[in-house]
């Protein structure tokens, strides 16, 4: 009887095994290739949940289902306006068919060499196509430098900021659209990462893999040209800015020159109403002092006489003259009390 159970066990323990070792499990990010003595058997299974195999003759391959990684290798390239750039490229794919996936390339590291041999050339075919600017920008829209500014007041009295203010705006609009003219776009960044997709998928369809996407991560220039380039960035900088600075000098001495004009405008006409002004005191005074002065001729001769004493006698004074002369009349008047 123990021989028996012996057995049953036996016979349990092989069934589970057996079943262990055909059972396989695919997840929902995965797809697997079922192959006999190398071959392929049946088409992929893409479907995730339990499956069953033929054990030890069969074997399964997973393949990853969702997208996977590609990051290429910065490289030097010159672009049609003979500019050298460094270009940094990266890419999406994902595995579309399995089985032509296993029959070609089979593992991740052959399937990025793939990668590496088709992309890269096709990022250097189109960035060697186009001028630099086309794989800078996606539109020829006005750069934010060169965008115009509303600098206007409508208080009164502004009218000269307001004309500069327009001859501002002016300025910036000619720069605008000489800007555009040097910027134009033909294609873009965008239309070029669709043509290096374009050109690149045709070519990964036969080891059964798609190029989702393709973008152009950082471009930047090489260390030759990078000093010359900035300088002359900064040259440009430095031009825009002393323009500006010598418009704004201009439009500072034109208001001076108003304020100045209209100083002396309010200069002249208080000068002008603080001698009417003075004028009709003086009228007045001199009117008060002839009715005062015309009630007593005597004193009147008095006090014009005292008043040429006083200016013309002092310490240093010598006088030579006669004491019949009607200037010392008063002395003698004195005296002669």
């Amino acid at each position: 009887m123990m021989r028996y159970k012996g057995l049953i066990y036996a016979g349990l323990f092989f069934i589970i095994f057996i079943l262990f070792t055909s059972a396989y499990v695919v997840d929902e990010t995965e797809q697997v290739v079922i192959t006999q003595w190398g071959k392929v058997v049946g088409d992929a299974v893409t479907t995730p949940g339990l499956n069953f195999k033929v054990p030890f003759i069969q074997k399964a391959s997973y393949f990853p289902k969702n997208l996977q990684e590609w990051d290429g290798d910065p490289g030097q390239i010159p672009t049609k306006d003979k500019t050298f750039i460094w270009v940094d490229a990266f890419a999406r794919w994902k595995i579309v068919d399995p089985i032509k996936y296993f029959q070609t390339v089979n593992n991740m590291t052959t399937a990025q060499g793939r990668l590496d041999d088709i992309i890269d050339p096709a990022v250097r075919n189109f960035i060697t196509s186009y001028r630099l600017v086309e794989s800078v920008r996606n539109s020829d829209r006005p750069m934010d430098t060169f965008e115009s500014f509303d600098l206007s007041d409508n208080t009164d009295g502004q009218n000269s900021n307001n004309s500069s203010n327009g001859n501002q705006n002016t300025n910036a609009k000619e720069s605008n659209q000489k800007q555009t003219s040097q910027y134009k776009i033909e294609v873009g960044r965008s239309e070029i990462n669709k043509k290096i997709i374009a050109q690149a998928q045709p070519k990964l369809e036969a080891f059964g893999i798609e190029l989702v996407d393709v973008k152009i991560k950082r471009i930047n220039y090489v260390e030759k040209v990078r000093d010359a380039v900035y300088g002359r960035m900064i040259a440009e900088r430095r031009q825009i800015a002393e323009k500006f600075r010598a418009e704004g000098r201009g439009e500072a001495s034109n208001i001076r020159g108003d304020k100045e004009k209209e100083l002396q405008l309010v200069k002249s006409q208080a000068y002008k109403a603080a001698q009417q002004i003075k004028g009709a005191a003086d009228a007045k005074a001199t009117q008060i002092y002839a009715a005062a002065y015309g009630v007593d001729p005597q004193f009147y001769s008095l006090m014009k006489t005292l008043d040429i004493y006083k200016t013309a006698l002092d310490q240093s004074s010598t006088l030579v003259i006669s004491t019949e002369s009607d200037f010392m009349k008063y002395f003698k008047r004195i005296g002669g009390e």
